[in-house]
């Protein structure tokens, strides 16, 4: 038993407790320069309606660091050429896509605040020729316990409010609309980030 104890007590020593900053980086972090990077596909919503546009593309993170703001970019098409309306997207809490883009939840909102102070409250994007093409930071994060990966992001009908609507839905979600695709937010190389911006 002494034997066992002293066996413990030697291991960590010799291998200490990692700190908390080092518990919130992924071991990619370390293999990409101090950086981390995440993406996700955009598919259509399976549960729209016919006249509803069929949105796809992609949406690239990347973050040097959890102090660090993370840098988002944008490549969707699919949108109607005219009219050119805003579209609001948004992360939601759940990277479940098995009843279409309902399934993903409500917005992500670990602090419960309301909304558009979620760290995933993107705003409203207008598109031009049918794609939204657009670099963007947040106050998002890759790391720690309220990283996004694992979430979804959702492109919606309308204009996002910013919370000024004067109703509770405004305070939720913006009053956004229907939900016109979706796509969950996983860990990625450097190359399609890299690839997205020559």
């Amino acid at each position: 038993m002494l034997y066992t104890l002293l066996l413990v007590f030697l291991l960590f020593s010799v291998f200490p407790k990692p700190t908390l900053s080092e518990n919130l980086k992924p071991p990619e972090h370390d293999m990409f320069n101090g950086s981390l990077y995440a993406m996700c596909r955009m598919k259509p919503n399976t549960q729209l309606g016919s006249e509803m546009p069929r949105v796809y593309g992609h949406v690239l993170f990347k973050q040097t660091g959890p102090e660090q703001n993370l840098q988002v970019m944008f490549k969707l098409h699919g949108l109607p050429v005219n009219p050119t309306k805003p579209r609001a997207i948004h992360i939601h809490q759940y990277g479940d896509m098995s009843e279409g883009c309902t399934s993903t939840g409500g917005h992500y909102n670990p602090e419960r605040v309301n909304h558009p102070l979620h760290p995933g409250d993107f705003g409203n994007f207008i598109p031009h020729n049918g794609k939204i093409r657009r670099a963007i930071t947040c106050g998002a994060t890759l790391y720690g316990g309220n990283s996004v990966i694992g979430r979804a992001v959702v492109i919606h009908e309308k204009e996002d409010d910013m919370g000024q609507g004067g109703d509770a839905g405004s305070l939720l979600h913006g009053n956004a609309g229907a939900r016109l695709a979706c796509c969950v937010i996983g860990i990625s190389s450097f190359k399609p980030w890299n690839k997205s911006r020559s």
